[in-house]
């Protein structure tokens, strides 16, 4: 696990947040467990991005819980670093979905987190389709409007 950890660590050397930029970051369960199968936990979650939202701490564009990760597309603002937001976010949910589900202090997430920097030429909104779409893809609902944890911008 500790080469693991390295390797994550070493995956970031170089890299900065900036402010203004777009993010799509997707992060797993412990162990990809389907926790936010259960509705409560996964609007825990939801519950968790919104309040980055009010913080202003971002700007969520489109996201998506599925009962094992998450795909998020954000604007990152002035005073926050995406380590620090992510950061945040895990510890804040983690905290929450224990809560709803009468756990304590049981892990939540994987250490770590894919993101990718959207260029200027990538299409935002075809992103923000793809992850709305998950649902779809993974054959949990016939029609989006089935699926109750995701949001965009656009809808």
């Amino acid at each position: 696990m500790a080469t693991r950890r390295g390797h994550q660590r070493d995956l970031r050397k170089g890299r900065f947040s900036e402010p203004g930029r777009l993010y799509h970051v997707i992060s797993a369960t412990r162990e990809r467990a389907p926790l936010f199968a259960e509705l409560a936990s996964g609007r825990a979650v939801v519950h968790c991005l919104m309040h980055l939202e009010d913080a202003e701490a971002c700007h969520t564009l489109a996201y998506v819980v599925m009962p094992d990760h998450i795909h998020w597309l954000l604007e990152l603002r002035q005073f926050m670093t995406l380590p620090r937001l992510v950061q945040n976010f895990k510890i804040n949910s983690a905290r929450l979905v224990n809560q709803v589900r009468g756990a304590s202090e049981v892990p939540v997430w994987q250490s770590g987190y894919f993101d990718h920097a959207l260029r200027h030429e990538d299409d935002v909104r075809q992103i923000a389709r793809y992850i709305v779409a998950n649902p779809l893809r993974a054959g949990l609902v016939g029609s989006i409007r089935e699926y109750p944890l995701w949001d965009a911008v656009w809808v």
